[in-house]
């Protein structure tokens, strides 16, 4: 069994707070990992059984009342009306925590519930598939910051415990293959299927009903035109004239794919947190095994030499610095940078006010040229702090004073 970082964590949190909701896209492994913490001592109940929906969206009393706590409910969004009985319930069990644990798959839709009815009762986190450091049983690392501290632990932890080099075809591997869990644990060659069935049934169950989607066929086309987009600023319009639709359309279809946990928005950093909202974000897919079956590479090797090869590689290493933020219960303050005059860095880290320039680059050499554009975090008037490059080197060697190589799966 592979240990998720965010096990104790949780453990952590359910002392002091009556609830916990664990969000993310489906077949990541939330049931699971609630069901291990708990070894037992939580009932069950999912709300995919249509009795039990029923139930709790006609007598939410009388299902919370059937039900003995501590309890794990799965699915919650499928019965938003729950909400106001489970403050009840706690409001009425004073002093007692972890009564509850939650997970859904539409995080926004929740939240919304979560405000008006559990404010201060409820700790909300958010899970992804396995980290390359879960699948290597390395879970209770550290969020991703290359601070000279952070270097100099990976340094050591890569020598004292013989950690094996990922060559470019292992890490296309990886990312060809995803991080959900069935197909990490159960290698076979079923990937396509799952793949398959997976979007049949977030389409299916997910989509159409809640968010009241008709168009199967052309929402299908709209995630496969989002996907060959990973890591490219967004146009609405564009993206809309390739599936057929209205750009108001399209900017909806897109917030369903966000509100899913399939995607992620990453904004350009600026000092002024409103110009921030209102500038082009780029799209990441959370997932690049799906990614790459949507946009049809039938093999690792055809995607590492293929159109998409640096893009889905900037993918897969923003989706493994996310869960090191998320899986550690912390906020990603995650950004890119991009000027007038065009000069680029793939992300910025902003921690205490200090920025933390990080290129991706698919290399075995990086170099001075492969840093040029960090300088022009200076004039942004904040501490620059130390940069990284995340490469195919093999080790971490420093660049300069000021930046670091670092593997891409020492991250």
């Amino acid at each position: 069994m592979i240990e998720r970082t965010l096990s104790n964590k949780i453990k952590e949190i359910a002392q002091f707070f009556p609830v916990v909701l664990l969000t993310g896209p489906r077949q990541v492994g939330k049931t699971t990992l609630l069901e291990e913490i708990s070894h037992g001592q939580y009932s069950y109940v999912s709300l995919d059984d249509i009795s039990q929906r029923e139930l709790a969206q006609k007598d939410p009393a009388l299902f919370i009342q059937n039900h003995t706590t501590p309890l794990i409910i799965d699915e919650i969004q499928y019965a938003p009306e729950l909400f106001t009985y489970i403050k009840i319930y706690v409001d009425t069990h004073k002093n007692q925590n972890g009564l509850f644990f939650l997970t859904g798959s539409q995080k926004f839709q929740l939240i919304k519930g979560i405000q008006e009815s559990l404010a201060g009762r409820v700790a909300v986190l958010d899970l992804l598939g396995f980290s390359y450091k879960e699948i290597i049983n390395q879970a209770h690392t550290s969020p991703f910051l290359p601070t000279e501290e952070w270097i100099e632990n990976t340094r050591t932890s890569i020598r004292e415990k013989n950690l094996n080099p990922l060559t470019v075809q292992d890490i296309y591997e990886i990312i060809w293959n995803g991080s959900f869990p069935r197909l990490v644990c159960q290698k076979n060659n079923a990937r396509e299927i799952f793949y398959k069935s997976y979007l049949q049934t977030y389409i299916e169950r997910d989509i159409k009903d809640s968010h009241n989607i008709s168009d199967s066929i052309t929402f299908y086309d709209f995630i496969r035109a989002v996907a060959a987009r990973t890591g490219q600023l967004l146009n609405y319009a564009e993206l809309a004239r390739d599936v057929a639709v209205d750009p108001k359309t399209a900017k909806v279809w897109l917030s369903v794919l966000e509100r899913s946990g399939l995607i992620q928005l990453v904004y350009p950093y600026y000092n002024n947190i409103t110009q921030r909202i209102i500038k082009t974000p780029k799209v990441y897919f959370l997932d690049t095994g799906l990614c790459a079956y949507l946009t049809g590479w039938d093999s690792p090797k055809t995607l590492e030499a293929g159109a998409m090869s640096g893009a889905v590689l900037e993918t897969y290493v923003f989706a493994e610095i996310l869960k090191s933020y998320w899986h550690n219960c912390k906020e990603a303050p995650i950004y890119f940078y991009r000027d007038k005059d065009q000069k680029e860095i793939d992300f910025v880290i902003e921690q205490n006010s200090t920025l933390y320039p990080i290129e991706v680059k698919k290399t075995l050499m990086p170099n001075e040229s492969s840093i040029k554009n960090f300088n022009v975090l200076e004039k942004l008037n904040k501490p620059v702090g130390h940069g990284a490059v995340l490469c195919l080197k093999p080790e971490v060697l420093s660049i300069n004073r000021q930046v670091t190589s670092v593997p891409i799966w020492a991250i």
